[in-house]
């Protein structure tokens, strides 16, 4: 990562302006350009425009800094995971962000052709919360958060937070939940976990990327909610680790599948994607993972695109482009990821999507031959 950019910088740039008109190239890896999507080491030029997760947002704004120099110009918004899988079904964008993998009603809306979902990074989404004299230490299970949530409890020293932090001592302050208001691969993340140990949530406000919500003050994207959790004493939202960080929050450790309260941290983020069942269509999911060492509220984020991107109406550069700019997220781009607070994703993920991106095509031929 460019040190002359610091994260915040990168989250408030990609959602103002799109990844094109941040960063600097210095430091970029060849990889891109030499890899076998690039016609055998030859660069190629093209633009190419995306929309969709706020999550990952960050990392394509990164990556279009590491690869503005090598020819390729990524343009992203940071729209929200299901508003970029819709304008790229529509066929506004080339590419889309995603944190939940397509289920099968996105599929049945993308038209021209079959798609691809590549998994390429992972990433906490926390317990963010703004709390006068309490810094650290905090634990929260599922079950509370989604009382939390449920507005079933309503300030900080209800009886079942306080019996999951004996010793320390917690105001009376009421709470004030934030989430989302736009469509997020964020949310259907963090409403699986809550389901996944509250039948009344389960079975009342479901698990999606735009539900109704109980209670609470919604904010649009990730930067969103951070910063009105920030403006808010006693407040909680559900944020994605970078940003995070990124405004200096203090987070809860949380109560994982073993039993164990874990902070969310690169290595227990990492650790939800160890041993995964991986499906055919790459449609992974790290939430709640069974691994005792993992974070229990990691999602993993796709980046979406047409197996074959000619037949659906790009031209044979554009094409080439593309799978570049795919292969350098599985290459170079896990420095990257990791520089910005993200996970990489295991060995064995990302064999399955390199043969993924290896197999794409411009009407029928193999990119790059």
């Amino acid at each position: 990562m460019n040190p002359r950019i610091p994260l915040a910088a990168l989250a408030a740039c990609v959602l103002a302006s799109g990844v094109a008109a941040c960063g600097s190239d210095d430091n970029s890896s060849d990889a891109a350009t030499n890899s076998s999507a690039a016609g055998g080491g030859s660069s190629v030029t093209a633009t190419l425009n995306g929309a969709g997760s706020t999550f990952a947002a960050p990392i394509y704004q990164q990556v279009g800094a590491d690869l503005k120099g090598k020819g390729l110009t990524i343009n992203y918004q940071g729209v929200g995971s299901g508003a970029g899988v819709s304008q790229f079904a529509a066929g506004t964008v080339d590419f889309a962000g995603s944190d939940p993998a397509l289920a099968d009603e996105d599929k049945a809306t993308i038209k021209k052709g079959d798609p691809i979902q590549i998994p390429f990074a992972l990433g906490a989404i926390t317990a963010s919360y703004n709390l006068s004299g309490v810094k650290s230490g905090l634990k929260l299970d599922g079950a509370t958060l989604a009382k939390i949530y449920l507005g079933k409890i309503t300030s900080w020293d209800d009886a079942a937070i306080k019996a999951q932090n004996p010793g320390l001592t917690i105001p009376s302050t009421k709470i004030t939940v934030v989430h989302r208001s736009d469509s997020s691969g964020t949310t259907k993340g963090f409403t699986q976990f809550l389901a996944n140990y509250s039948p009344e949530w389960k079975s009342g406000p479901g698990v999606d990327k735009d539900i109704k919500w109980p209670v609470g003050t919604g904010a649009k994207g990730n930067d969103g909610v951070a910063a009105a959790v920030k403006q808010t004493d006693g407040a909680i939202g559900y944020v994605e680790q970078a940003y995070a960080l990124q405004n200096g929050f203090t987070f809860a450790d949380v109560k994982n599948k073993s039993g164990k309260y874990i902070a969310p941290t690169l290595e227990s983020t990492s650790a939800a994607a160890e041993g995964l069942t991986v499906p055919a269509d790459l449609g992974v999911s790290t939430i709640d993972a069974a691994n005792a060492a993992a974070y229990p509220i990691v999602s993993q984020t796709f980046a979406i695109t047409y197996a074959d991107p000619c037949k659906a109406g790009m031209d044979k550069n554009k094409a080439t482009g593309l799978k570049t700019f795919f292969a350098y997220l599985l290459g170079a781009g896990q420095d990257t990821i990791k520089k910005l607070s993200y996970a990489p994703i295991p060995d064995a993920l990302k064999a399955k999507d390199q043969a993924v991106v290896d197999a794409m095509q411009c009407n029928g031929v193999a990119i790059g031959s």
